[in-house]
């Protein structure tokens, strides 16, 4: 997205964007084909693109704010707030992947060089469940009180773990790649029971309340899920249980043009080709 100043005598309250570039963020929904995924990223089994999210980063804050994300596998969220001149703040409860997040954003700061220098990209090692713990020992300690965007993906409930899906079945033929996120019984992608998962994630996203400036956004990107032979309309229920914590605002679909089709039920019984995520929008208001 491009950058520009306001027109003269109009401030932008919300980004640095043209207003050419902001009509077009709008669209309710939007086709994004992640790009090839590099080699040291890999074995995380849901990795969501750097790409995606810095349109988002760019769209929700100004440059030189703060972006938060509290599930942050391998750091796509942070890795996109350094291209976009934003410090970010990740939480990662698996050590392997928060190590690989460091690692790349290592790199990505190599590559970006004096452009990223001054900019905070911190990862840390825990567990989301006691994110307002996390954030006052280890953030707000060092200066930062509140965030002013977050953007994460959690886990799909523990989808995982279906033995049925066919990335999954590819998966489970290497060694170096993890068909799930860990054996940890905090992991959330662990939770059998979807009433106790979709409660333990509301808790969290309750946490970031008084963490997250006024105002200020939170988008969650997630997927309806199938199970069972039915469906669990997780994105749905997320919107519905944190609408009494923030406002939902407006959502925008995600959809993958290059998946390969699948002849789920064929000649038997509907099951789609499900290609789409919700991003959903939460506005921080008092």
């Amino acid at each position: 997205m491009s950058r520009s100043l306001p027109a003269p005598g109009r401030r932008n309250k919300l980004n640095d964007l043209d207003a050419k570039s902001w009509l077009k963020f709008q669209k309710s929904w939007f086709i994004h084909n992640p790009p090839a995924r590099h080699k040291e990223v890999l074995r995380h089994p849901a990795k969501f693109p750097e790409t995606l999210a810095q349109e988002f980063i760019e769209f929700f804050t100004h440059a030189g704010q703060v972006v938060l994300d509290p599930m942050a596998g391998t750091g796509s969220a942070l890795v996109a707030a350094l291209r976009a001149r934003r410090h970010s703040y990740g939480i990662e409860l698996n050590p392997k992947y928060a190590e690989i997040a460091r690692q790349v954003i290592a790199d990505e700061r190599q590559r970006l060089g004096i452009e990223a220098a001054e900019l905070i990209a911190e990862v840390i090692t825990g567990d989301a469940a006691r994110l307002a713990e996390i954030f006052r020992d280890q953030v707000a300690a060092a200066g930062i009180s509140q965030v002013d965007y977050v953007i994460t993906s959690p886990p799909y409930w523990d989808m995982l773990h279906a033995r049925g899906a066919k990335t999954q079945k590819a998966r489970r033929q290497s060694e170096a790649l993890d068909v799930f996120y860990s054996d940890d019984p905090n992991d959330l992608g662990n939770i059998a029971d979807y009433e106790q998962f979709l409660l333990r994630l509301t808790d969290i996203y309750a946490q970031l309340k008084p963490i997250l400036r006024p105002g200020a956004y939170l988008t969650i990107i997630v997927k309806n899920v199938k199970k069972g032979g039915k469906i669990y309309p997780l994105a749905w229920d997320l919107a519905r249980s944190l609408a009494s914590i923030y406002t939902l605002k407006d959502e925008k679909i995600w959809c993958q043009d290059n998946v390969r089709l699948a002849p789920y039920g064929l000649g038997n019984a509907w099951v789609s080709n499900t290609v789409h995520h919700y991003c959903l929008q939460f506005r921080n208001d008092e």
